[in-house]
């Protein structure tokens, strides 16, 4: 059971990768065993793999037509946004007042790390740390409910952001970390307002690409 778990683990995160970095493109169509052949995975993880996606909006199951990839909009961005506003302040807060003093010092630890894959420009790395930095908070916020509200959420805006970004402007990694050091250090409102900033910089963010 272990090992299956490992395996459907391992492709999951493989294609959410490939979604991500759109080596699997927008609007297009693939099959249950294309896909397994891209990953290097059986039948079973694939098919447990795709299933999370779909819940998470990152993929589109059709019965006997295929797998597709979804499109990425701006609206929707728009609307995910006004939902995790709420949420990733919540999580803060409560992750500030519940977090243990284990998840607080990875949290210190994560916003070092974080900064420095941005200074370094790797976009690889950068999504795997800001996985671990959403899945810390989740956890630090001791609330299971919370998880299963902003995960949909947080992969979707996470697939935007790689999808337009550019070099100008503020890294968002030095808001992350702004978020990680309050949480850290206890601070509820100041978790909160951190928390705030970075859904106004993805905000913005989504507002450039609607006027391009």
């Amino acid at each position: 059971m272990i090992k299956e778990a490992s395996q459907t683990d391992s492709a999951y995160l493989k294609l959410e990768q490939m979604i991500i970095f759109q080596q699997l493109q927008p609007g297009a169509m693939y099959s249950e065993k294309q896909l397994g052949e891209m990953v290097e995975a059986g039948r079973t993880p694939v098919r447990e793999a795709l299933q999370k996606l779909a819940w998470e909006q990152l993929v589109i199951i059709h019965p006997r037509r295929g797998i597709q990839i979804p499109e990425v909009k701006v609206e929707s961005q728009l609307k995910l946004l006004e939902i995790r506003r709420a949420l990733e302040s919540l999580c803060a807060n409560l992750a500030a007042e519940r977090g243990t003093e284990q998840q607080k010092q990875q949290m210190l630890e994560l916003a070092d790390a974080i900064l420095i894959c941005a200074d370094n420009g790797d976009d690889q790395q950068f999504f795997l740390l800001l996985r671990q930095v959403h899945a810390l908070l989740i956890e630090a916020s001791g609330n299971e409910y919370i998880r299963q509200a902003m995960l949909p959420l947080q992969g979707l805006s996470r697939r935007f952001w790689f999808a337009y970004k550019g070099t100008e402007g503020v890294h968002p990694a030095k808001l992350h970390a702004e978020v990680m050091r309050a949480v850290a250090a206890g601070d509820v409102q100041q978790a909160e307002h951190a928390a705030n900033q970075v859904i106004d910089y993805l905000h913005q963010f989504a507002i450039a690409r609607l006027t391009r």
